[in-house]
């Protein structure tokens, strides 16, 4: 896969997920450096985090190519790439949901996507999963973003260390959770209680379904709780990123509060 943008692909090196790095600058060509192994040589005149970059993969044993701009914006089909695309590996692709339970280093916090299709909330609720500790993400292989360089530039470079499980069946998923001991609460903007009601010291997993249907059906009916967050303006409810990051800081701040009791 390939992924853009200087904090995605610095924090790739960082996982150890990069195979490859391409750095792009004006005038790049005219410097002879259209070829592998010129760090030292180039980096002095790149923009100081593109030279971080060539140096952090380099002291990698990773190679790095320098082209003309124009090159990267071809790779990138035109998207804001701040001139350096990576190749990664993939993923670990064998999670499954009672192996994130398993692997949680307390009590277990999880992440359910029921139908996020865009690419922007996708990246962007892996960053507030990764910034709250998660201890993963379970999404569906269909009606779901993929894994793409856009979720990852999204993500801020948070895609690389958050563990994903990709399942065929969501509401089949919150059984196996739920058999493994995890309580689970679904965002429903109708739900009769609010969020910070939920006691979420325990093992956790917070549903959050698609943009403007929510929730399927079927995932509703086997969540142990719905709540809400109330929202005290006109607008009806909050971007399901920004819900995210209300509701995974709302368990942190239960958790911490548990711990200096």
């Amino acid at each position: 896969m390939l992924i853009f943008g200087v904090n995605p692909v610095l924090e790739a090196l960082r996982a150890g997920r990069v195979t490859s790095v391409t750095i792009g600058a004006r005038g790049l060509r005219d410097l002879g450096a259209h070829a592998k192994g010129d760090v030292e040589e180039v980096a002095p005149s790149l923009a100081p985090r593109l030279g971080e970059v060539a140096r952090d993969a380099a002291a990698r044993g990773i190679d790095v190519t320098f082209v003309d701009l124009v090159e990267i914006d071809r790779m990138t089909r035109g998207a804001v790439h701040q001139g350096v695309v990576a190749e990664v590996g993939a993923q670990r692709d064998d999670w499954t949901p009672e192996g994130l339970v398993a692997a949680a280093r307390g009590p277990a916090l999880i992440v359910v996507l029921d139908g996020i299709e865009d690419p922007q909330n996708f990246g962007a609720i892996l960053r507030n999963a990764e910034a709250a500790g998660v201890d993963g993400v379970i999404r569906q292989t269909r009606h779901s973003a993929p894994m793409s360089g856009t979720v990852a530039k999204a993500s801020a470079g948070a895609s690389a260390h958050v563990r994903i499980a990709s399942v065929v069946n969501i509401a089949r998923a919150i059984e196996g959770l739920k058999q493994a001991g995890v309580w689970v609460t679904g965002l429903a903007g109708e739900a009769p209680v609010a969020y910070d009601a939920i006691d979420f010291t325990g093992p956790t997993a917070v549903v959050l379904g698609a943009e403007g249907t929510g929730m399927r059906r079927l995932v509703r009916d086997r969540c142990d709780h719905l709540a809400q967050i109330p929202m005290a303006g006109q607008v009806g409810s909050l971007n399901v990123s920004a819900a995210s990051a209300v509701v995974l800081f709302e368990v942190l701040r239960q958790r911490r509060q548990a711990v200096v009791r």
